[in-house]
């Protein structure tokens, strides 16, 4: 029979291998939410971005199933029309939201590598979305510092969603905060971090789960002191952190 400790490190381990999907402790449990909720109601364009997402060597990076559906429902929940994302990948959280929004809707998506957003292009233009999304390839920050000069896109963005580069989170948090608009919405993706979160400092880890874990603990400190937001964290996916502006 295990220890306590034995059933932790298991526990860990297990939740280190299927973290970018779910944290809960069950993995069949994980499995009933997907095939009862989230795969029979998956569009067939998501469906068939998920699997191509699935044989590419980084697919650890990709929105899980159960967040694209989330994600779906809460832009429609908001009516949110004027949208962006940092992080695009393969665009599988792109195509939901561009699923989500209007037809007249925008999204400003922006991600460093332009070769894995086309890898998912012609299913998004197959399913009639893509002339909703504006691409820009290259670091976010100096795009948002500009907006921000600009001074014309303050409080203009409706939802954004962040699954980037985890360092600098609380960077974009800084500039963010100034262009979506009162009762907008920010998500931070994987503000649980593979349950790295609640791990001790010296607990076995993958590296770039250590590297990034500081980052995302800052983060979570930073936005839970912030005044100008109201905040829900939610174990979906790797934990996705909404916050509210207010003010």
């Amino acid at each position: 029979m295990a220890t306590n400790g034995e059933e932790q490190q298991t526990q860990a381990g297990r939740h280190q291998e299927v973290g970018h999907k779910s944290l809960l402790q069950s993995d069949a449990l994980y499995q009933y939410i997907l095939e009862t909720s989230v795969y029979p109601r998956e569009p067939e364009c998501m469906k068939e971005l998920r699997e191509l997402t699935a044989k590419h060597p980084w697919n650890i990076m990709t929105t899980s199933a159960d967040e694209g559906q989330f994600l779906n429902m809460l832009l429609k929940l908001i009516n949110a029309k004027n949208t962006m994302e940092i992080g695009v990948y393969t665009g599988y959280s792109l195509l939901a939201t561009a699923l989500a929004i209007p037809e007249d809707g925008k999204i400003l998506a922006m991600d460093i590598n332009r070769e894995n957003y086309e890898l998912g292009l012609p299913v998004i233009q197959k399913a009639g979305v893509a002339h909703k999304i504006e691409f820009k390839e290259g670091p976010a920050l100096p795009v948002l510092d500009q907006m921000i000069e600009d001074g014309k896109y303050h409080g203009t963005y409706d939802f954004i969603f962040v699954d980037a580069d985890k360092d600098n989170y609380i960077n974009y948090h800084k500039r963010l905060i100034e262009l979506v608009k009162v009762g907008g919405l920010i998500g931070y993706d994987n503000t649980l971090w593979n349950g790295s979160v609640v791990a001790p400092a010296d607990a076995p880890m993958r590296k770039y789960v250590r590297y990034y874990r500081d980052f995302v603990l800052e983060l979570n400190k930073a936005l839970a002191a912030d005044p100008r937001i109201e905040i829900c964290m939610l174990p979906v996916g790797d934990g996705i952190t909404l916050c509210r502006r207010i003010k």
